[in-house]
Parts: structure tokens; C-alpha cells; sequence
């Protein structure tokens, strides 16, 4: 079994005295499970004309040892976290506090993507500059929070789901045609 080898070679856990103690157990024959391959699934994807363009971000945001950074906090919940520094909920702190997560120094080197809020994507930083600007030549990939929050689901037991689905295709349209491309062509 491939994670028992994995265990028994471990530098990291041959260090440790509870792991040492241990007996690894292999699998009985009646606890594998064994995959056998199909007929080719009916399955055709289409990317159109963004193939490429599609490719080319994918590989930007999985580029190793980097992540996304989820700042699509709505403006209630920025609200909050400028509340608990003792600061109003205003559009000029919600700025400035956009500001200082995408203008922090190398944060290129460590973040892949960013999803913005639908505020974010039309800010600029304190200086003038715009956000999606200033992620983009970082060679960080802007991207849009695309649900509209979360809404109670009727006839349910205090379940919520997703709203703004249904003007996905519309919202998505508008961007595209305000031309909220980065420069290096990645559509938001």
C-alpha cells in the first residue's frame, strides 16, 4: 500500500515517539477497491474561442507554491473586520483596507489569484491606481466573487443557498463588454 511505505520513510514521522509505536496494518484483500477503466465517457467540453485564453489562466493560478486570495468579502462583512479595529464601515476604509492586502510588498510571489467583490473590481487604491491593475502586474489573476450571498431556501430547516445565479450570464456579459480585461488578456 502505497501511503504504509509512505509512512514507514518518513523523516518527519520517524521522529515521532506515537508514530514509532505503531503497527501498520495492511489492507485485506476484501478492503481494496479496484477501479476498472470504462468506455470512454460521452462527455464533449467546449472552450470555444477562450481555449487558449482558458489554458493560460489555469496555469497561472495552479503555478506552484502560490494560492488565491479570497478578498470578496461583501461590504457587510468588510464592515465587520473594520469594526473590530474600531473603524466605520465607509467606502474610504473599505479602500484602504483593500489597499494594503494588494499592495503588500511580494505578495506576487505567493498569490496566484485574487477574487474580488463587485466594489473591488471597479476600486482604485488610495493612489489612483486601479485594483485589478495593481493585482495584474503583480502577475496575480483577478477574478469575481459571482453569487450575490447567500439567502435562506424556503421550506427548509434553516438552510441558505447561493442568489444571483440566475444573471450569471448577463453579469458576466457586462463585464466583458466594459472591457475588464488585464492587460496580458485574461478575462476577469
Amino acid at each position: 500500500m502505497a501511503s504504509a511505505s509512505f509512512l514507514k520513510s518518513s523523516p518527519v514521522l520517524d521522529k515521532s515517539e506515537w508514530v514509532k509505536g505503531q503497527t501498520l496494518r495492511q489492507p485485506s484483500a476484501s478492503s481494496v477497491v479496484r477501479c476498472l477503466p470504462t468506455a470512454p465517457s460521452g462527455l464533449t467540453i467546449r472552450a470555444g474561442s477562450y481555449a487558449d485564453e482558458l489554458v493560460k489562466t489555469a496555469k497561472t493560478v495552479a503555478s506552484p507554491g502560490r494560492g488565491i486570495l479570497a478578498m470578496d468579502e461583501s461590504n457587510a462583512t468588510c464592515g465587520k473586520r473594520l469594526a473590530s479595529i474600531g473603524l466605520e464601515n465607509t467606502e474610504a476604509n473599505r479602500q484602504a483596507y483593500r489597499t494594503l492586502l494588494v499592495s503588500a510588498p511580494g505578495i506576487g510571489q505567493y498569490v496566484s489569484g485574487a477574487i474580488l467583490f463587485e466594489e473591488t473590481l471597479y476600486q482604485s487604491t488610495i493612489d489612483g491606481k486601479k485594483i485589478v491593475d495593481v493585482l495584474v502586474e503583480q502577475g496575480i489573476v483577478p477574478g469575481i466573487k459571482v453569487d450575490k450571498g447567500l439567502v435562506p431556501l424556503t421550506g427548509s430547516n434553516d438552510e441558505s443557498w447561493c442568489q444571483g445565479l440566475d444573471g450569471l450570464a448577463s453579469r458576466t456579459a457586462a463585464y466583458y463588454q466594459q472591457e475588464l480585461v488585464s492587460p496580458n488578456g485574461v478575462l476577469l
